[in-house]
């Protein structure tokens, strides 16, 4: 006999996975106070492999405006600057020996627009995910009624459950959007 594919915990990950990946990239996006997450996005290439900051430097906040990246290897300290400087957010790096301080400048009010619209971005990424992860989920209960391992009562069952699944999800992800828009903006 076939295995169900409809499989509630497993789209239940997939969902809560989502709006954890769009907290992480909220994370990322500057507010005008140092956050160590401000440079998780950026990938150095050294050794002539691609490999993120956090591998080959630490990150601090020494400063409520200043980062500091502390390099541990001499040679990569130029490919470090240079990640950073073409990540895109408006960050320019002071070398010191193997440290490189990152004054946060104020971020201007055009600045915080564009932020906010990258978090509405980021969080409509999040529904999407959340949707395609409902369609599955769908589209397995309908699968598993075809096969006749169940009743057209337990997939009306099921798909109810996958919906209200999602909705809590995008919920969930929008108020982490909303949270961080909020701060951005400053209100």
């Amino acid at each position: 006999m076939a295995t169900p594919k409809y499989d509630k915990a497993d789209l239940e990950r997939r969902m809560k996975g989502a709006v954890e990946a769009l907290a992480s990239d909220l994370a990322g996006l500057r507010t005008g106070r140092a956050n160590v997450a401000l440079l998780d996005p950026i990938v150095v290439e050294v050794y002539g492999s691609k490999m993120p900051l956090n591998g080959v430097a630490s990150v601090s906040a020494p400063e409520p405006r200043m980062l500091a990246v502390q390099v541990w290897d001499k040679g990569t300290v130029s490919s470090v600057e240079k990640a950073i400087r073409s990540a895109g957010l408006g960050l320019n790096p002071v070398t010191d020996g193997q440290t490189l301080r990152l004054p946060i400048p104020d971020l201007t009010e055009e600045r915080r627009k564009e932020l906010a619209k990258l978090a509405g971005k980021y969080a409509e990424n999040a529904r999407i995910a959340i949707r395609n992860v409902r369609r599955d989920g769908m589209e397995a209960a309908k699968a598993d009624e075809n096969k006749k391992l169940i009743g057209e009562d337990e997939r009306k069952r099921y798909e109810t459950e996958i919906q209200k699944l999602t909705d809590d999800q995008i919920k969930a992800a929008d108020e982490v959007a909303a949270a961080k828009e909020k701060e951005i903006l400053g209100k």
